[in-house]
């Protein structure tokens, strides 16, 4: 077992969790093309929901970028069977047939997670865009609507020109809550320390329905804007729910308690519209830079 699984598993079992017995919610990780590590994220992700006990995660994996049509073809998830779907893809446009069954999905209740680097996907998706709220990079820019960031209590919208999609360099950074009554939210300290990770910034997009959670400074030193960047979101979209969250590029940036208790929070809430897993205790989740595990 490597470093960093039994370091997430260490994580997992420092969080007390209730049992679920046969009331699990099933969860789809749809993945199979990326720019980022599907093949080593896929699996953490996976071992994290499960070891909540609320989870029963299957994997769905698209064909990969030179795959015949046929292939393509062939792949039809079923959506519906499943109450909440985790995107951790980043590639070409899925077949219209898919699309459509997607987006019926959401409309009709369906939940989302847009997972890191699944916000940088299907940058032509009109209503694709309009679940996650804001995307980036494909060619995002001002037409693609406004970047947000958070400033005085508040998020701005930013309608000025340039490009969707930035980070600087990986930086250890504070993630601070800015909705604590929200229920993925409730109960967390007021700020954590994430892992060194990518802190996305200038994402572009609709940015209808949003509600920013939480947000980590983008700062100049590491190449960042100077704003407050939304890092955690949610979205509703029809009868659908979405939490986006950006944190996570690979699995080193996924073992801190924050980042496994927000995730499954943020899975159980775009199932459900609840949240029954707890949340983590205070001293459990680093508030400053002393003693995070490198």
């Amino acid at each position: 077992m490597n470093r960093i699984l039994i370091m997430i598993l260490a994580a997992c079992a420092a969080v007390a969790m209730p049992s679920f017995a046969a009331d699990k919610l099933k969860l789809l990780i749809v993945d199979g093309q990326n720019n980022h590590s599907w093949k080593t994220t896929t699996p953490v992700l996976k071992t994290i929901l499960e070891k909540t006990g609320r989870f029963d995660v299957s994997v769905s994996t698209t064909p990969d970028s030179k795959a015949a049509k046929d292939a393509w073809n062939s792949w039809r998830p079923e959506f519906k069977k499943f109450d909440v779907i985790l995107s951790n893809y980043n590639g070409q446009e899925w077949p219209d047939e898919v699309k459509a069954a997607f987006l019926g999905y959401m409309k009709d209740g369906g939940g989302l997670v847009s997972y890191h680097a699944a916000d940088n996907s299907f940058p032509q998706w009109k209503e694709f865009n309009e679940m996650i709220g804001v995307g980036g990079w494909g060619g995002r820019n001002e037409k693609s609507g406004p970047k947000l960031y958070w400033q005085d209590g508040k998020i701005v919208r930013d309608t000025s020109p340039g490009g969707g999609g930035h980070h600087g360099t990986q930086h250890e950074y504070l993630v601070v809550i800015r909705d604590t009554e929200h229920p993925i939210t409730k109960g967390l300290p007021a700020s954590w320390l994430h892992s060194k990770d990518e802190l996305y910034d200038s994402l572009r997009g609709p940015a209808e329905n949003v509600t920013v959670l939480a947000t980590a400074f983008s700062d100049p030193k590491f190449n960042g804007t100077g704003h407050d960047e939304p890092q955690l979101m949610t979205i509703s979209f029809g009868k659908g729910r979405v939490f986006h969250d950006a944190l996570g590029h690979s699995p080193d940036q996924m073992h801190d308690v924050g980042f496994q208790s927000t995730l499954a929070r943020g899975c159980e809430w775009a199932a459900t519209g609840k949240v029954t897993l707890p949340a983590p205790a205070a001293d459990e989740m680093p508030t400053d830079y002393v003693g995070l595990a490198k």
